[in-house]
């Protein structure tokens, strides 16, 4: 009989024989492949890698499942064993029309939301709270309507009533109950834009336990500085009652919008008028939004574009994509809260990757692409493509990071516990963000937390949960890194310019000094922990590394490729793979290489500069050509410097271990890693060069497109209407595209597309030049 040996065992076991000194200091989480904010590098505290996840559904938006069924299929690391560290809740703003903190069956059943016959999530606030319970106006585009919701049969409710009210107490009580941090977000209907996964984390508490008496839970915290940011600068929520008897105000200090026409002072906010500039006046709106969160939640709130390319470029009469303009001005509005973007989508599973395509949105009557026409390798095509948006961003020396989600909420055509999707993984299933989280060492110093309890500081307290200011603290640090597939679970990633790495014996060809380095980020990488160098002069991701001119910096990368088997079902050959001849099991990925990824860094841009503003090119599937994107979206300096596989890197069991100098550093710039599966020039998926290439030829929306045949047949087939949880499927699912219909043959598309074509991003290191040119944006 063979026993199956699952990578969380293996790290179990690993984890085990490390030193109690290493663990006392940094407790290594696990996620198997199954300075206070991050700024100041001389006063931070120790921290650890933890894994989560800010953007998803319930059934309080337009998600298909309860806030509890999504709490625990999302943290649970024993039924779901890919549960995450940390998690916020997040659903779309405006309103919602069900009351997701109704229980689908009795298994989630708790004191304080028992299970209720006939009553699950999918239940209206009408038939459950009832309709004079209901808060607000119906709401009008202009703000005039004053009819109250209440006097509705079946009224939805606004999301800000729904998160102060009715999830944050979830969230809470669920946090408290299962030990781990769990918090409410909101993706925003951004004003003048699409979507954004954002929070005000003031007053949120977790790991509390207020009052629970049978059906209701008393919360410690709150989550109204998210409410109330909801009801003010959220697009979908044109409720005018300034929330009630919470008698909100959403003025911005130091702007006086008296004589603006969009402010309704009825409502004490703005109401863009539609029409002709609308986008323009309602991404005034949202930078203003930005203003609010610096001016009263500056180290409390994160505010990340999600999905960022799919509904197509900015458009300034309604309300679309981003340009990069748009995300420089985030940033320059609030730096500490817009430090990044969310350009790995989730929806890796439905039949446009990413739910972006060509033709996507129509714009004044003009039908338009998402920008850059599908995803490149799951990624959208503003950090994907090499010298594009994201390095344009870096090139200026911002602190602008990247980031993955899941955005769940439904698995298509199959239940919600089924393991085959046609749309969705869950949270931590599929995708996750790697965040290193210090325990916090403020104190109660900063009035915008909510609470003062000291003993929450301790730095000793090996069961204590991460905090949510502490986790974004975390996500605007940069010392972040994300993986999808199980691709990695641990890297560390450092650069140094110190006497004590600067030997190098030529006669022997022996680097001393990288030897070391190495070793130590390897001790870092095993731990989960950021890479302690005792005071060297050395950055790690997020942080920018000073030095003179012509010195030498040494960079070392560690990275784990952990063995076993991933979280997905699917147990026969990669098709993707077949291609080449490689046989490699899906549920059994291989890191193939990584590359590292640099540019110089040329200085802030300022707004009335002619390359400050750039729209990327729509049609960019036909046409992938660099030398038609403005230069204000590029960074032409950006490039692949090196790239470590088998024979450059150094296999130490399941850890990739590489180092390399970079020589008489003359210019600012920075370094940051991308990792794949896949070699170079695998038809259909990767150039030459290794780059991504359009994932049109698995999308399954357009089948004549589909181009890798599956050929794996099934020993068992599973019956129609079965949910399948089980993990062990040999053959290529029923639910895989044919074509043409004459032969039958299928052809990778939907789960088995993304579980064939993994990759890991991380998030920059910087190198500034002493008296050169100066990377402002981080610290």
């Amino acid at each position: 009989m063979t026993v199956a040996i699952t990578r969380s065992q293996i790290a179990s076991a690993v984890a085990a024989v490390l030193s109690v000194a290493t663990m006392a200091t940094a407790s290594a989480t696990d996620s198997g492949r199954h300075g206070w904010d991050g700024w100041d590098k001389g006063s931070r505290s120790k921290g650890r890698y933890e894994t989560g996840d800010f953007h998803n559904h319930t059934t309080c938006s337009d998600g298909s499942i309860s806030m509890e069924k999504l709490v625990k299929k999302s943290t649970d690391k024993r039924d779901t064993p890919w549960g995450l560290d940390w998690f916020v809740q997040a659903g779309h703003g405006g309103s919602g029309n069900r009351n997701c903190t109704l229980v689908e069956d009795a298994s989630l059943s708790t004191p304080a939301y028992p299970y209720v016959e006939g009553r699950g999530p999918t239940t209206t606030w009408a038939n459950s709270i009832g309709a004079a319970a209901v808060k607000g106006n119906t709401g009008s585009s202009d703000g005039s309507s004053t009819t109250p919701l209440a006097s509705q049969a079946n009224p939805s409710m606004w999301r800000w009533q729904s998160i102060q009210s009715i999830q944050y107490p979830v969230t809470e009580y669920l946090s408290a109950k299962k030990n781990v941090p769990v918090f409410m977000g909101l993706e925003s209907v951004v004003a003048g834009h699409e979507h954004t996964s954002m929070s005000v984390v003031s007053g949120q508490v977790v790991g509390k336990s207020g009052d629970v008496s049978p059906g209701s839970y008393v919360p410690v915290g709150d989550a109204n500085a998210l409410a109330q940011w909801s009801y003010c600068f959220d697009r979908g929520d044109t409720d005018n009652s300034r929330g009630g008897s919470n008698n909100w105000d959403c003025s911005v200090p130091g702007i006086d919008n008296s004589s603006n026409p969009d402010w309704k002072p009825n409502a004490a906010k703005l109401f863009p008028a539609g029409g002709p500039g609308s986008g323009v006046r309602g991404h005034q709106k949202t930078v203003q939004a930005l203003e609010w969160m610096k001016a009263y939640h500056p180290n409390t709130s994160y505010y990340v574009p999600a999905h960022l390319e799919r509904a197509g470029p900015f458009n300034p009469d309604g309300n679309n994509g981003f340009n990069i303009e748009h995300l420089r001005n985030f940033n320059n509005a609030a730096p500490k809260v817009a430090f990044g973007f969310e350009s790995q989508p989730g929806h890796g599973a439905s039949d446009n990757r990413g739910e972006y395509s060509p033709d996507r949105n129509s714009i004044g009557g003009v039908r338009v692409d998402s920008v850059g026409g599908t995803t490149w390798g799951g990624t959208g095509v503003y950090a994907a493509q090499v010298g594009g948006v994201w390095d344009a961003l870096l090139g200026e020396g911002r602190n602008w990071w990247f980031f993955a989600s899941s955005d769940w909420h439904n698995r298509g055509s199959f239940a919600p516990d089924d393991r085959r999707s046609t749309q969705d993984f869950y949270p931590g299933e599929y995708q996750r963000d790697f965040v290193m989280v210090r325990q916090d060492s403020r104190g109660n110093r900063d009035k915008d937390y909510g609470w003062h309890n000291a003993r929450w500081n301790h730095h000793d307290d090996k069961d204590r949960i991460s905090k949510p200011h502490e986790i974004v603290d975390g996500l605007r640090s940069g010392n972040s890194f994300a993986a999808s597939g199980q691709l990695i679970d641990r890297l560390a990633f450092v650069a140094c310019s110190d006497w004590r790495f600067k030997d190098y014996d030529r006669r022997h060809g022996r680097d001393n000094g990288a030897d070391m380095l190495e070793a130590i980020a390897l001790e870092a990488a095993k731990n989960g922990t950021d890479v302690d160098v005792g005071g060297a002069n050395c950055a790690g991701m997020g942080e920018k590394l000073k030095v003179d001119k012509g010195d030498d910096v040494l960079v070392a990368i560690v990275v784990r490729d952990p063995s076993g088997t991933n979280y997905s079902p699917y147990t026969f050959a990669n098709p993707s793979l077949l291609q080449i001849s490689k046989t490699q099991p899906l549920n059994k990925p291989v890191l193939d290489h990584f590359d590292v990824i640099g540019g110089l860094v040329s200085g802030m841009k300022k707004p009335s500069s002619p390359d400050y503003a750039g729209q990327w090119p729509d049609n960019w599937v036909d046409n992938p050509d660099m030398n038609t994107v403005p230069a204000g979206a590029k960074n032409t300096t950006a490039g692949i410097l090196k790239t470590f596989g088998n024979g450059t890197w150094t296999s130490k069991g399941e850890y990739k271990v590489a180092s390399f100098r970079v020589s008489g550093v003359k210019a600012s710039q920075y370094l940051r890693l991308r990792g794949t599966n896949l070699p170079a020039s695998v038809p259909y998926e990767t150039d030459a060069n290794g780059n991504p290439l359009a994932d049109i030829y698995t999308n399954a929306s357009n089948a004549s497109k589909l181009r890798i045949p599956c050929t794996a047949k099934m020993s068992t087939t599973i019956p129609a209407d079965t949910v399948y949880t089980g993990a062990s499927i040999d053959g290529c699912p029923e639910h895989m595209e044919r074509f043409p219909a004459v032969t039958g043959q299928q052809y990778v598309s939907y789960d088995v597309a993304a579980w064939a074509d993994l990759w890991f991003y991380s998030n920059p290191v910087f190198i500034e030049v002493k008296n050169g040119i100066r990377v402002a944006g981080v610290k």
